[in-house]
């Protein structure tokens, strides 16, 4: 993915599209705290890494959170792996994660953004997100 690097501030923290400051095993160590991330391997992020948008947020240099969109341009766009370190939460981070997410300039203009979440739909419902039509089936498959 080739989108240029993008820097939003709030008071001590910063949320960068700077993979350069995304070190790999610093967002392994974020998503291996959550329920959907244990089994993920530095292989797979890095190559997961390169071919999103990821945005991480950090508190001067220290990353605390990240989320990636992985997305075709043009139409659509799937949020995930949007973590907030556990002892950051509560502050807005999530919220404010989710605003610049939604407000990258690359990602405007698609039909639809999607994502799928187990305890974060209050937060998403607060961005505009809502529950999809219930006439659609989620369908996977696992080789």
């Amino acid at each position: 993915m080739n989108d240029l690097p993008l820097e939003l501030r709030q008071g001590e923290f910063v949320i960068s599209t700077d993979r350069a400051r995304m070190t790999p095993p610093g967002v392994l160590r974020l998503l291996h705290g959550t329920h959907w991330g244990g089994g993920m391997t530095l292989e797979v992020l890095e190559r997961a890494i390169a071919n999103s948008i990821c945005f991480g947020v950090f508190e001067r240099n220290t990353l605390v959170g990240f989320g990636r969109a992985v997305t075709d341009l043009a139409t659509y766009a799937y949020w995930t792996d949007v973590v907030i370190a556990e002892n950051y939460r509560g502050r807005g981070l999530g919220r404010w994660l989710s605003e610049c997410m939604l407000a990258h300039p690359e990602l405007q203009g698609l039909r639809r953004v999607a994502l799928l979440t187990r305890d974060a739909a209050e937060l998403y419902t607060g961005v505009g997100f809502s529950v999809g039509p219930g006439s659609l089936i989620y369908m996977e498959r696992r080789p």
